[in-house]
């Protein structure tokens, strides 16, 4: 893409402007939450991942914690179940969306038999028709859960490449659209239903886009969800294919709704929502989820903050660097140390198992500011007390901090 360069932003103002977009510039709002921030934070992220892991807390709600504090978690479910103002589908990887981007990803489930895994065409061949008998089956019924179409006793939920015959016909069948998630159980199984009891009538009649004009809604939103970004920035955030995403870059920057920029220290070439806040200063303090769109993409983080961050769930324990379920924290606009929280649920507790610094920043002021914020994800969790076991290069100055907190 060779489109004139507008504008050539200092790295800082990057940053600042990246971490506004993503409604982490300012402090948390005061007083009590209520709904219309929640949906503030839902319509400006667009995007938020969910995961499964549940050391802590199931990874979807934190960035409504990070963004706003102690919110209610159940108003979020309302979100999610009863109003359904978010849907579930695969954008980023498995995520909760606006109902509003629904027919803008129609595309992708009208294109479901490009993707089809392996034990989805073993499934075809072997049981043809078993797919339509599943959804006859949900249409029956109502609200499924795989777990409810065992058909014998041997067979076992597992990961995906060991589904049962039922949960791969029932993921089929939600990833082509047909159906959707009602709502998850408390041990976060997936209940579908179709997707036209479920989804808001409104959204059901919403014409569906052609892929082009779907794709230039995605960069779109990509980019007001990002304020500044290159080309892989832009086409990860709904994981659009290259060619798809630069032919929407183009129309989008010939339409001026994107303006082409250079970034101090960036290799790249990058793009600027044109209503992005520039903001002169960031007054964050936000313990971040690492499947949080500010973070899940790790060159990203790395452009913006020098901060080199790797998910090590899947990593053995004995080769861990920093941790099991690490969350970066972000102090101003810098992300200034990084920590492995567990939720003790039994002893009430909100473990501190490590802590590292990063390099070069005021360790007491890291210590306190992260005290704090520990507490303050302590008494939204309801648990009573914050421990710190010792391991990282932080940990003896956060101790004391934190016994200071709790004093």
């Amino acid at each position: 893409m060779t489109a004139p360069v507008a504008d050539r932003l200092p790295a800082a103002l990057a940053r600042r402007i990246a971490l506004a977009a993503q409604g982490l510039a300012d402090p948390r709002p005061a007083g009590l939450l209520d709904s219309r921030q929640l949906r503030r934070v839902s319509e400006r992220l667009a995007v938020v991942q969910i995961d499964s892991v549940n050391v802590l807390s199931r990874s979807h709600y934190l960035p409504w914690f990070s963004r706003l504090g102690a919110y209610r978690r159940p108003a979020l479910d309302d979100f999610t179940g009863r109003r359904h103002e978010l849907f579930e589908y695969w954008a980023h990887e498995a995520s909760y969306l606006p109902v509003r981007l629904h027919p803008y990803l129609r595309w992708r489930m009208a294109a479901a038999e490009e993707h089809a895994w392996g034990n989805m065409v073993r499934l075809q061949r072997e049981r043809p028709g078993y797919v339509t008998e599943v959804l006859d089956r949900v249409r029956a019924q109502g609200p499924t859960k795989a777990s409810e179409l065992l058909e014998t006793r041997r067979e076992r939920p597992g990961t995906m490449w060991n589904w049962h015959p039922a949960k791969v016909a029932l993921e089929w069948l939600f990833f082509t659209g047909a159906l959707t998630a009602r709502s998850r159980t408390a041990g976060f199984e997936r209940v579908y239903d179709l997707t036209e009891r479920v989804l808001p009538p409104a959204v059901l009649a919403a014409p569906t886009p052609e892929p082009a004009a779907a794709f230039r809604e995605l960069v779109r939103t990509a980019a007001r969800a990002l304020g500044v970004a290159t080309e892989r920035d832009l086409r990860d955030y709904f994981r659009l294919r290259p060619a798809a995403a630069r032919t929407a870059i183009e129309e989008l920057t010939e339409a001026g709704e994107l303006l082409p920029v250079r970034v101090d220290g960036w290799a790249a070439p990058a793009w600027l929502d044109p209503a992005a806040r520039r903001p002169r200063r960031a007054r964050a303090r936000a313990l971040l989820s690492p499947f949080d769109s500010l973070v899940w993409e790790r060159p990203r983080v790395e452009r913006l903050f020098g901060f080199r961050f790797r998910l090590e769930i899947y990593t053995p324990a004995a080769q861990r660097v920093h941790g099991y379920y690490v969350l970066p924290f972000l102090l101003g606009d810098r992300l200034v140390a990084r920590a492995d929280l567990k939720a003790d649920r039994g002893a009430s507790a909100l473990l501190v198992q490590a802590v590292h610094g990063e390099e070069g920043v005021d360790r007491a002021e890291v210590s306190a500011e992260l005290a704090a914020e520990l507490r303050l994800m302590a008494d939204w969790l309801e648990l009573e007390r914050v421990v710190v076991t010792g391991a990282g290069d932080l940990a003896p100055d956060l101790a004391l901090a934190a016994a200071a907190v709790t004093a």
